[in-house]
Order: structure tokens, then sequence, then C-alpha cells
């Protein structure tokens, strides 16, 4: 029971602690709850003028100064009601806004170990529908709740004012209602977190299986998969029917207790009336002030449930505002400088070590290839040069100063990385080409990237030329095609550091002399990694790194490597390399 209040007030705390770090137009806010109050007011005032108006209905004429009174309340009320909703509205979309700018600038600065432990769908998920949940509550229950608990307070006042006995029948419903709703509340919570994490899992599947269809399709692994939907389709609909038969005991119970405090009323008052203790007119008003009190209080046991969904929502984000973005400095890297691997070793988790003692040295202007079996660590070597990971132990140098020191926008600018899959982003080949650069470039820029890159011929043939959309992922274009424009994608950023993942691996004959002849213009005076399985393609590197195991087991150029590394040897006679 302990752990579970500490629970609620961790969940609670970090609600406000949400909210407080938002920006709220506290302006805009003062303007809209004053509506909102003036509504409120409208509203309270509406019954005591009803009662004045029957009251003199039954002792003289009709009033129609009385009349004019209740339609110019009516539309005071209708008014800074219109009003009211669309400025608290606006301010409920602004602060979300606000929120989904902050998360989603903090989820693109995330390091790449968070994507490796969570999946998208999960992340769009936080991104989407937590914020939406967080909306709904701002923009619809919190407004409810403040003119209600202003409606409720007013009413209750006026009532003691009119007939303080009546008043206490009316408040005994009070504690029963809260009692019937507490219990429901507490299990409309559990199922509303469960419900949210298992939406997040469902975004995770769909997200993961619809960024592989064509692998899907390919292995017929349709009913599988739809399978798996269904699974998790059949989960999501069970908890909507466990919500729905808890909101089916609410409505009702709510219902009843109205009903009963409504016959007492109208019994005990109809006496008070044929008594003479009681007005006609003040009954109306008891009446009106009953609905007036019980209307908001409904509203407040669906504020009570989006509440409560709100603040599983809000712990969900906060996990990922606590999560440490990627490390930056101030430090901007030199021009040029040698890149040196110190006693350089890495892991992803404790079980397996990836590099051990890793140390070698790349100088400006020279081409650096890294073979090996497959698993040897020659990704990860990459990855760290980008940044995506920092080393275990040991550190990599630029210039003679570690790169970790280095701001980090500054220090991957210097880096160009072309992959063997080379994936686009939906949109058109201009687009690709010019990809995150902060100034887009002229079209005499683009045209000239993409010739270095012998683009440019594929690119005019299309009928709509640097216009042309390449599909999801780029797949509207061949691997060829793909290449070569990220290929000139790293011309235009014109890098000092060059990553060559496997970059002719899987192009065809005709492809691969293209692609080779762009690399060759974009290698030119650049600092060059080159990651190969085809040994032919990095004969001529200045340096050649034989990695097995995470260790550098043989180093030197080609002629060097095959007169003293034997597994090097039997690399190059498999590929016909040695007679």
């Amino acid at each position: 029971m302990e752990q579970s209040s500490k629970t609620k007030s961790g969940a609670f705390q970090s609600f406000i602690t949400l909210l407080k770090g938002l920006n709220w137009p506290v302006g805009m806010i003062i303007i809209a709850l004053s509506i909102t109050l003036a509504e409120t007011v409208a509203s309270l005032v509406l019954p005591l003028v009803t009662m004045n108006l029957v009251d003199n209905l039954t002792t003289e004429l009709f009033n129609w100064r009385m009349l004019a009174i209740i339609l110019a309340v009516f539309l005071v009320q209708a008014v800074a009601g219109g009003v009211s909703f669309y400025l608290l509205t606006f301010i409920g979309e602004r602060i979300v806004a606000d929120l989904r700018e902050k998360l989603w600038h903090k989820v693109l600065r995330l390091p790449v170990h968070y994507y490796d432990t969570n999946e998208t769908g999960a992340t769009m998920s936080r991104i989407t529908q937590d914020t939406t949940t967080l909306k709904t509550l701002i923009t619809q229950q919190m407004v409810q709740v403040i003119s209600g608990a202003i409606s409720i307070t007013g009413a209750i006042i006026l009532l003691f004012i009119i007939d303080w006995k009546m008043t206490l029948i009316l408040l005994i419903s009070v504690p029963v209602s809260l009692l019937i709703m507490m219990p429901l509340g507490k299990i409309m919570q559990k199922i509303a977190i469960a419900t949210q994490s298992e939406m997040a899992s469902f975004s995770g599947l769909l997200g993961r299986i619809l960024a592989d269809i064509r692998l899907v399709k390919a292995y017929n692994a349709e009913p599988f998969e739809n399978e798996r939907g269904n699974k998790a389709i059949r989960s999501l609909f069970g908890y909507g029917l466990k919500e729905a038969r808890v909101q089916a005991l609410i409505s009702p119970i709510m219902t009843l207790l109205m009903m009963l405090v409504l016959v007492v009323i109208l019994g005990y008052g109809g006496t008070q009336v044929a008594s003479g203790a009681l007005s006609a007119g003040a009954l109306v008003a008891i009446i009106f002030y009953l609905f007036q009190i019980i209307v908001p209080f409904a509203q407040m046991a669906t504020f009570f449930t989006s509440f409560q969904k709100a603040m599983g929502a809000t712990e969900r984000i906060q996990e990922i505002f606590s999560m440490p973005s990627e490390p930056s400095a101030l430090d901007q890297p030199a021009t040029q400088g040698t890149i040196a691997f110190e006693q350089v070793g890495f892991q992803y988790n404790e079980a397996k070590q990836i590099l051990q003692n890793l140390s070698f040295a790349a100088y400006p202007g020279t081409v650096t290839a890294l073979v090996g079996p497959s698993g040897g660590g020659k990704t990860t070597i990459f990855s760290l040069l980008e940044r995506f990971y920092e080393p275990t132990n040991g550190r990599i140098t630029f210039n003679n100063k570690a790169i970790s020191t280095f701001d980090l926008q500054a220090w991957r600018s210097k880096i160009g990385y072309v992959s063997q899959e080379s994936p686009l982003l939906s949109g058109t080949i201009a687009d690709n080409i010019m990809y995150g650069m902060k100034q887009p470039p002229s079209e005499e820029q683009l045209r000239a990237a993409a010739k270095a890159a012998n683009a440019l011929q594929f690119i005019d043939e299309l009928p709509e030329g640097f216009a042309t959309e390449v599909g999801e992922r780029g797949m509207k274009l061949s691997g060829g095609q793909r290449q070569r424009i990220a290929i000139a994608r790293a011309l235009l950023h014109n890098p000092q550091i060059l990553l060559l993942d496997e970059a002719t691996s899987n192009l065809d004959s005709g492809s691969e002399i293209y692609v080779q002849e762009a690399l060759q213009r974009l290698m030119h005076g650049r600092t060059t990694f080159i990651i190969a399985h085809r040994l032919a393609t990095i004969l001529h590197a200045d340096t050649i790194l034989f990695i097995e195991k995470g260790q550098i087991t043989g180093q030197g150029t080609h002629e060097e490597l095959l007169a003293n590394h034997e597994l090097y040897r039997e690399f190059s006679a498999g590929q016909g390399l040695v007679e």
C-alpha cells in the first residue's frame, strides 16, 4: 500500500513538473478564465431570474422586463461559452504543440543506443498518442472542471440562501457518490495505463512490419504477421471492453443517484410549496441548481479518469526527457588532422567485447581499408568515428585532440557516409541530394554534384528530373542510382572524412563502373575509410587493416599483407587475386 502511494505521488509530481516546464500563455489564460467565470456567473444568475419570473407569474400579469433579463443572460452565457471554449482550446493546443516540439527535439538528440533498445513505433506513440491524452485533459476536461468547480460552489451557496434544509438533503448524495466512484476510478486507471502500453506495443509492431513490408511479402509471411497483428488488436479490444464495462457501471449509478435526489427534492419541495413555506419559483430555482451541481459532478468523474490516463502518459514522456542526450562539447575540430585510435575498446553490453585495444592512425588524404571476417567489428569502428557510441575504453583523436571534446554537429559535418544500401528518404531526388544542408544549394551546385557522382545523365532522362519522387526509402530507383545520389549528397556536403561501407558490393557490373568512377572523384583529397569484402576494390589503399574478433591482426599495404598475413592471403586467393 505504501509503495502504491509513493508511485502515485511520484506520478503526480512528474505530471506537475512536466506542466511547469511548458510554455503557458499566461495573459490569454487570464482572459479565458475571466470569460469562463462570466459564463458561469450567468448560468448561476439564470435560476434566480427564473425564480422571480415564476413567482411574478403567480401574482400578476406576464413580466416582459423579466423575460428580457432572462434572454440577456442566455445571450451572455452563449457568447461567453463560445469565446471561452475557443480560447481555452487554443491554449491547450498551443501547450501541447510546445510539448511535442520539446519532445521531438529531445527524440532527435537521443543517442543511437536508445533506438537499439526501443521500437520506433513505441517512440512515435509517445509523441502522438501520449501527448494527445494530455491535450484532451488540458483542452477539455480541465476546462470543465474549473468551470464546474465554480458552478458547484456558487450553486451550493445560493441554495443555502434559498433553503438550507433542501441543500443538506442534496449534499448527502455527494459522499455517497464518492464512495461509489473512487474504487471504480482506480480500476479505470489501471485499465487506462494498460491500454496505453498495449497501444504503444501495437504501434511498434506496425512500424516494424510496415518498414520491412517487402521482406514480409518476399517470404509469404502475411499470414504470420496477420495473426500477430490480430492478437494485438484483440488485446486492445479486450481492454476497450473492460473500460466500457466500468463506464457502463458509472453511467447508470450516476443517473440513479440523480433521479433519487430529484425525486426527494421534488417530493420534499412540493410539500414545502403546498404548505406555503417555499414559493414555486424557489422550487424551480432549486431544481435548476440541482442540475448545475450534478452535471459538473458527473464531468469530474470523467476528469478523474482522464487525469489518471494523463499521469500514465506523463510518466512515459518524462522517461524520454530524463534520458541523456548525445554528448557534445564546444570545441571546434581543426580543418585537417590525423585520426588515431588509441587502445580503443568497445562493447554494447557486458556479455560481449566487440573491439579490444584497437590502435592505428589514418593520415590526411590517405585511404584506410578495413577487411576481415564478418562480425569482426568493422562497422562498429565507423559507428565510433561518427560518435553514435563512445568507446568503452581508450580514445579516438583528431589532430591529437579527443573527438569527444568537439561540438557534435561540427564533428559530424566533417564526415560523409556512403553505405551499401544508401537508403533515401521519401521526397524528390533534389531533396535527397541536398538533405541536411543548412543553406539550399544553387541549381548549378546541385547539377555539378550530380554530374561528379555520374548521376546527372539518368536524372535528366527522368520525366520529372530532379523533382522525381524516389518513393519510400528510394525504392523507385535502382541500387546503382541510389548509390550515385548518396555520393552526390556527400560531394555537395564536401566532407574532409569519408566513410564507405561496402559502397559497391550489391551493384551489377554496369552500375559499379559508374559508382567506382564517382567514388574516385569523391575520395580525392579526403581522409577515407573503406569497409570492403571485395579486396579488388581496395588494392591501392594506403593502409589495409585486417580485423578479426575486434583486434587488428594485420596492417600494411596489399603486397605486405600478402607476404605476412596468412588469412589475408587466403581471402585474396579465394577472390582470384593470387595465382
